[in-house]
């Protein structure tokens, strides 16, 4: 997994309540286990017409915001079903950060999983990044893990809070499969020792 320390980016605003896990990724798409390939449909009946074609007024099919890694979001974002596919959707689209006033736990917990920093803020900080990142492209926002810091275009210092673990691991990028390789030395030690007390096994 790709380490998560100072993101720079354009930010994308979706004041949206509620979007959930079938917006992020419809059901129709969810024709993989592979992590990949799932950013060309990421809220896919928002952002194309029936014959493929783009919703021009969708926040990400503007010019501004086609190149967008932070996502300013409405309240109870990433509700529903518990799909991994909508955080890998995001990730593959190029979305590192979602910013919102509450998550889905299921959600919230996966995103850390994949990569992706999600944020909690108060209503009247969000508000603030929210007109921020309606600003466009050229207003970009500052994501600092280590400091836990947003600082918006203007200079705003917004700071938030992440749990401790969760924060290790991505900024030292270990999901699960890393986090067990962490142990590496541990589990050969103990396999060499088992065999050698159980060679039958």
């Amino acid at each position: 997994m790709e380490k998560f320390e100072k993101l720079q980016g354009i930010a994308a605003p979706m004041p949206l309540v509620n979007i959930d896990t079938d917006m992020i990724i419809p059901k129709v798409h969810l024709k993989s286990i592979k992590r990949t390939g799932f950013g060309k449909n990421l809220f896919d009946e928002m952002r194309f017409n029936r014959d493929g074609t783009e919703i021009a007024d969708f926040v990400l099919n503007k010019p501004q915001y086609r190149s967008a890694e932070i996502l300013v979001a409405g309240d109870n974002f990433g509700c529903g079903s518990s799909r991994e596919h909508a955080p890998w959707a995001i990730a593959d689209f190029g979305i590192k950060c979602v910013i919102s006033t509450s998550f889905a736990d299921i959600f919230f917990n996966n995103c850390f999983k994949n990569g992706i920093l999600p944020i909690v803020l108060p209503q009247e900080q969000v508000d603030l990044l929210m007109k921020d990142a309606e600003k466009g492209a050229n207003a970009r926002m500052t994501v600092d893990l280590e400091a836990q810091e947003i600082t918006s275009s203007d200079g705003d210092v917004v700071k938030f809070d992440v749990d401790a673990f969760k924060k290790h691991c991505l900024l030292n990028g270990l999901d699960d499969i890393g986090l067990t390789m962490e142990k590496a030395a541990s589990i050969d030690a103990y396999e060499a020792k088992a065999g050698a007390a159980r060679p039958w096994v």
